[in-house]
């Protein structure tokens, strides 16, 4: 398995933002960017299995984890500038994007604001649009509600409804501590910054190659909505995962793994046959 290092970088003045890195030097970077109340730890499948010809970066955003916890700062644009901040302090002029849940909105945010420095984008069960979907204000509702310290049982709830398949319990464990270390006041800020956002705009200008990957078991995300996604990036790839919920990355490391490498390969290497299914 692949060695993961933690280091820290520290992304703009008073912020620095731990990170997790795995793969050979030589490897084609891709960066992670995680979702609400993540952190670099919601990679940790991934970065363990990456193959030689790719090197991981997966930075826990502001207000999560033990990143800096600015008192503002929570909105989607806010965390796609981290993320172009995260490139510049760990010097990565050119790198594969990869999002997961909400972190693919800031993902797709750099995608389409800097095409110069994204060279792929793949988005891992992430939203097309939010404002149509009663889960999500049901859950908005609760979180607006929640104080400090947030209750262990709202984050088992809020977890279990992201996966269909069985996970390793040391690894959920793991997750619950990560979501509990994230202060109420950025569950809610990061949470209302994306309800406020147009989501639909934010897919407007992306002109990397984009590959979407979707568990068709998603309880938060219909098929439909991942035609939002598909409608708006001209030629983008779509992968179903059958059989598996929200988080396909935690669900199916080995499979997403697969995938974005030929991905990747794909992109650097045209012509070449695509993987999965």
């Amino acid at each position: 398995m692949t060695v993961i290092s933690l280091k820290s970088a520290q992304v703009r003045e008073g912020l620095v933002l731990p990170y997790a890195e795995a793969g050979y030097p030589s490897g084609t970077p891709v960066v992670f960017v995680h979702g609400l109340a993540d952190s670099w730890w919601s990679f940790e499948p991934l970065l363990r299995r990456l193959p030689a010809s790719l090197h991981g970066y997966a930075p826990t955003q502001r207000g999560h984890g033990d990143a800096g916890r600015p008192p503002e700062g929570y909105t989607p644009d806010d965390f796609a500038a981290d993320v172009v901040a995260f490139l510049d302090a760990v010097d990565i002029p050119r790198a594969f994007l990869v999002g997961a849940s909400s972190g693919g909105v800031p993902a797709r945010i750099v995608a389409g604001s800097h095409p110069d420095r994204i060279a792929g984008l793949v988005l891992l069960g992430v939203p097309g649009t939010l404002a149509d979907k009663p889960s999500v204000t049901e859950t908005a509702k609760t979180v607006e509600a929640l104080s400090d310290p947030v209750p262990r049982a709202f984050v088992e709830d809020f977890l279990a409804e992201t996966v269909a398949r069985p996970i390793a319990r040391g690894f959920i464990e793991t997750m619950v501590e990560e979501n509990l270390k994230v202060p109420a006041q950025v569950w809610k800020d990061t949470l209302r910054g994306l309800l406020d956002t147009d989501l639909r705009a934010t897919l407007g200008g992306i002109l990397v190659p984009t590959l979407v990957v979707w568990g068709e078991q998603d309880e938060f995300l219909p098929r439909e909505d991942q035609q939002t996604i598909l409608d708006a990036v001209h030629g983008a790839d779509f992968l179903a995962y059958p059989g598996t919920g929200h988080c396909v990355h935690w669900e199916q490391p080995e499979r997403v793994v697969a995938d974005l490498a030929a991905f990747v390969t794909r992109v650097e290497h045209p012509g070449t046959r695509p993987g999965g299914a």
